[in-house]
């Protein structure tokens, strides 16, 4: 079997059997709107507010858009013992799972340009720094998808996969720098937001929508990658040690 054959094969059934449902797409669709929508009037600070609030809303897209729908994937197929039959496949563990990872990452990619469209046609987005954006956007959408992954093979069951993902991201929104600066933080807080992958890419869209960033950006997208990689390997590492007998 062909390695981009067997990749292409388990993407398009994820994205038929998962990513394509119309509950989904329409959940992709209204999830970005609505948190935008409450952002917006919550603010209360009229249109040159949205480009200070784009940051928060794209990242949250795009965390819960990645990490609700592969944790919950992941480990209902694990349940449902269609993964064991993919582990039977002759390809190598890492293709396997970066075929069942895509799917997860381009519908997060997607997610974060909802918000951005709808802003576009109340404010000026110009002065908006695409180079450092769209590379962000996606590896934050590679980041978030590892921690679904790394959360799905870390249980057995659905709901506690929901609920190991909740303890991971809402401290992750508050921490990272989003709402508060982390400069605001109480010092036993501080060492938290720095362990946290989303904290390098908060620091990233703030400075492509605001240019008020406050670590240098070779610093940040290093660390990105670097967490992607860590989460992909401890990921594996589980589904050797627990999955594979």
């Amino acid at each position: 079997m062909k390695s981009n054959t067997a990749f292409w094969s388990i993407l398009l059934k994820d994205t038929r059997s998962y990513y394509l449902k119309p509950p989904n797409i329409s959940w992709g669709i209204i999830f970005p709107l609505a948190w935008t929508g409450m952002f917006f009037m919550r603010s209360g600070q009229g249109l040159d507010s949205i480009p200070g609030l784009l940051p928060g809303v794209v990242a949250i897209s795009v965390l819960f858009g990645t990490t609700s729908l592969l944790s919950v994937t992941i480990t209902f197929e694990k349940k449902g013992r269609s993964f064991e039959r993919l582990l039977l496949a002759p390809i190598s563990l890492e293709l396997l799972m970066l075929a069942k990872t895509t799917g997860a990452i381009i519908f997060g990619i997607v997610n974060a340009f909802v918000p951005v469209i709808m802003a576009a046609f109340f404010t000026d987005l110009s002065g908006v720094n695409w180079i450092t954006l769209i590379p962000a956007i996606v590896l934050i959408a590679i980041s978030s998808t590892f921690l679904g992954l790394f959360v799905a093979v870390s249980v057995s069951e659905v709901f506690e996969a929901q609920t190991f993902s909740n303890f991971i991201r809402f401290p992750m929104l508050f921490l990272c720098g989003l709402f508060f600066p982390i400069e605001q933080l109480p010092v036993f807080l501080k060492p938290l937001s720095y362990i946290m992958p989303l904290t390098y890419g908060a620091d990233i869209l703030h400075f492509s929508f605001q240019r008020a960033g406050h670590m240098p950006l070779a610093f940040n997208f290093f660390m990105l990658i670097a967490f992607c990689t860590i989460l992909f390997q401890m990921s594996l590492r589980n589904i050797r040690r627990n999955w594979i007998l």
